[in-house]
């Protein structure tokens, strides 16, 4: 495991003194995870009678946990000091950087001349061409301004020309509306009128049918009435004759009389 971290700090290009320091600081962790890393392979609870190895791996895990916290420490102790030692070379870079750069930059600009005035003419000419450009862009813009108005004014007289046209066709198509309805009323009320009337002589000869299916019933009773009664007058009239008996002699009629026995 210590030959883990030497091949880490070695690779890290460290030098000797900040290696050392690593080392020392770490080395006896790595022993401890390699020790421990036995000792935990070694516990092997399947029962839970196993209360002893229970206890060991607790131990054992309390410890490493305390080892782990400190491991932590260190690595924020080591950084912080790391970060001074960044932070002071920072400083003392840009110190310098602040003296040697404005120097640099003068004999920079001694040494170029010739292409720093080249440049400086070569942006004025830029700058005057994007102004003429923007002003053809500007005057561009308005004009189509200009255009975009008189078009929204031909379009608006058109519009009102349109919303005209159209309130007259809305009057002349209610007024037609109008006159399509008072005439369907017409119409309709003629109708009804005429489908009244219709019905009031259908009920009226209904009714008349109805009397006269009524009087010729009562007349055919009557009849009827009439010709049974006839009838009965013949089956008497007859019933008489039945009893009459004629003499050989004298050829007259009598009737008989019966005779009731008391």
């Amino acid at each position: 495991m210590s030959n883990k971290l030497a091949v880490i700090v070695k690779k890290s290009g460290l030098d000797k003194t900040k290696a050392q320091v690593l080392l020392k600081n770490f080395s006896g962790y790595f022993q401890v995870a390699s020790e421990w890393e036995k000792k935990a392979r070694a516990i092997v609870v399947k029962d839970a009678s196993q209360t002893v190895d229970m206890e060991i791996a607790r131990v054992g895990r309390l410890f490493l946990r305390e080892k782990r916290i400190c491991i932590e420490r260190a690595r924020k102790k080591l950084k912080e000091q790391s970060l001074r030692e960044g932070k002071a070379i920072d400083g003392i870079a840009n110190i310098l950087k602040a003296l040697i750069v404005p120097i640099e930059e003068y004999l920079e600009k001694q040494e170029k001349y010739v292409e720093i005035k080249a440049k400086e003419k070569a942006e004025l000419a830029r700058v005057e061409a994007e102004r003429k450009a923007e002003e053809e862009r500007l005057a561009k813009e308005e004009a189509d301004r200009k255009e975009q108005e008189r078009i929204r004014i031909e379009n608006e007289r058109l519009r009102k020309e349109a919303i005209a046209k159209e309130e007259k066709m809305h009057a002349e198509r209610e007024k037609a509306e109008a006159k399509r309805r008072e005439l369907e009323e017409k119409i309709k009320w003629e109708r009804q009128a005429a489908e009244e009337k219709r019905l009031g002589l259908e009920e009226k000869a209904r009714k008349e049918k109805a009397e006269l299916e009524h009087k010729a019933k009562k007349l055919e009773a009557e009849q009827q009435v009439k010709l049974e009664a006839e009838k009965r007058e013949r089956e008497k009239m007859q019933a008489r004759l039945d009893k009459q008996i004629e003499c050989p002699f004298c050829h007259r009629k009598f009737t008989l009389k019966e005779r009731h026995h008391g």
